[in-house]
């Protein structure tokens, strides 16, 4: 987000960048606990060449409260490996309700981690919203809801994003939000395949 001095107006510029950029780190509630987890790509795989690859990756959720460890891999078709589905109010790999989840406008405002909640902040934030990027309507931006681009939903959704902020700073049981729990809104599954050449 770029902000001056004086009148001029606060913009924010849509690089295009998809959900998959902030998909590398995800606050969850544990299972176990009901406390803050988080589910991060298993240690020791190469460098990614792209986000999409964090869909196929194998994944860990670790919880700091109670201990609990549990392991995440894409399941083989084939030559191909059958991807997660980003998107909905749980994490597409163990399908835990986010942590970072509150109630908005009479929707759920959700995120998957901070820089998620930065990004969002200064999107909502932004009078002037400018479009970029090679794939502009394959943007997180392009595709959010209704709800989140309206100018009259502004203050609300920037106290929304602030709470999620606050979440993120706790990690106990009796901190988790009353809105961190299934909704049902997970997308609908479909055919993401990996194969060596890449993601199609």
């Amino acid at each position: 987000m770029d902000s001056t001095s004086g009148t001029e107006p606060v913009r924010h510029h849509d690089t295009g960048a998809g959900l998959a950029r902030f998909a590398g780190r995800m606050l969850v509630v544990c299972g176990q606990c009901g406390g803050r987890a988080v589910v991060v790509p298993r240690p020791g795989l190469p460098a990614l060449r792209y986000f999409s690859e964090l869909m196929f990756r194998p994944r860990r959720l670790v919880c700091g409260g109670c201990g609990t460890v549990a392991d995440w891999e894409a399941e083989v078709q084939g030559a191909g490996l059958v991807g997660a589905v980003l998107g909905g109010s749980e994490d597409p790999f163990f399908r835990r309700p986010l942590w970072l989840q509150t109630r908005c406008v009479g929707h759920i405002l959700w995120a998957y981690n901070e820089e998620h909640v930065d990004e969002l902040s200064a999107y909502i934030g932004a009078q002037l919203r400018e479009r970029g990027g090679a794939r502009p309507t394959m943007s997180l931006f392009a595709r959010l809801p209704s709800w989140m681009k309206r100018s009259d939903h502004r203050a609300d959704l920037l106290a929304g994003l602030e709470t999620l902020r606050a979440l993120a700073e706790r990690s106990a049981p009796s901190d988790r939000s009353d809105a961190a729990h299934e909704h049902g809104d997970r997308p609908r599954a479909h055919r993401s395949m990996y194969f060596r050449g890449g993601p199609y």
